[in-house]
């Protein structure tokens, strides 16, 4: 899975989804029936997620721009007796968005859970002025969680039912030297997730939840160009222990996986050896 290794270069594996578990996945029934769709599911907090809800037994689209390694992940939730559909798929292009959920309704059924995950983090000091990074962040972290909520609301307005999960971050609390940018596309999807919340819950039925993880065992740090940056983030946390992405995983399953009438609005969550 991931790896702090000599030298302080996080290992990211290519990995069998359900190598974690022993004997397996086993898949329950708490959101049988349930169709769900995961954007940056090729990896990370994307993949982990898509097969927690597959493991309790939502039928689940997982979209990424890397169509090889969606299969890959479809391939182990069928393996297991899950339910799952790859769609490549790049958040920032408006139609191919649409089209995303139109072909998960054909498939499943429409849509019960919204988990936008996919975002971008080419972090770089403001002096630099790495204005075609800054613009694609939020083109990706603004724009795509912008064309996910566009396409899916309709049939969850339409059935009075449904649960949005926006991926947002630690950074979206606090800026930090750096990630001025980042932090700003992630203020953004707090500031949605709020208003959201205020709009369609009480009024339509449909559950918001913002999961704010601090720093997390990805491939985020390895797609930092700034080496100076990058090599700071990384001997920070030489001596340290991140998050998993099962972990964050874990925090959405149980946000959505909460009785009907309980909507959990915001999960903050940060490893323990990070104080701030």
């Amino acid at each position: 899975m991931t790896a702090l290794l000599p030298g302080g270069v996080f290992q990211y594996n290519a990995f069998d989804p359900y190598s974690h578990a022993k004997g397996g996945c086993t898949v329950s029934a708490s959101l049988a029936g349930s169709v769900a769709i995961v954007t940056g599911a090729s990896s990370g907090i994307g993949r982990a997620t898509a097969v927690a809800l597959a493991e309790a037994g939502a039928a689940v689209v997982v979209a990424a721009r890397r169509g090889g390694r969606l299969e890959a992940v479809v391939a182990g939730i069928r393996r297991e007796g899950g339910r799952a559909l790859a769609v490549a798929t790049d958040v920032a292009d408006r139609e191919a968005v649409f089209a995303l959920v139109e072909r998960a309704a054909a498939e499943f059924g429409p849509a019960d859970i919204l988990v936008n995950n996919a975002g971008i983090m080419p972090t770089s000091p403001v002096r630099e002025i790495h204005l075609d990074d800054w613009l694609r962040m939020v083109d990706v972290n603004v724009k795509g969680v912008l064309h996910c909520i566009a396409a899916a609301l309709p049939a969850m307005l339409e059935r009075r039912r449904g649960h949005i999960v926006n991926v947002g971050s630690l950074a979206g609390r606090r800026p930090f030297p750096g990630g001025t940018v980042y932090a700003a596309t992630k203020f953004a999807v707090r500031c949605i997730s709020a208003g959201m919340q205020l709009e369609l819950s009480a009024a339509h039925g449909i559950r918001i939840t913002d999961i704010q993880p601090g720093v997390v065992a990805t491939e985020l740090v390895e797609h930092i160009p700034d080496p100076e940056t990058r090599e700071g983030f990384i001997e920070r946390w030489q001596d340290k222990k991140p998050m998993d992405p099962e972990d964050v995983a874990a925090a959405i399953l149980y946000a959505v996986t909460a009785p009907a009438h309980v909507n959990i609005n915001e999960i903050l969550m940060r490893p323990r050896d990070q104080p701030t």
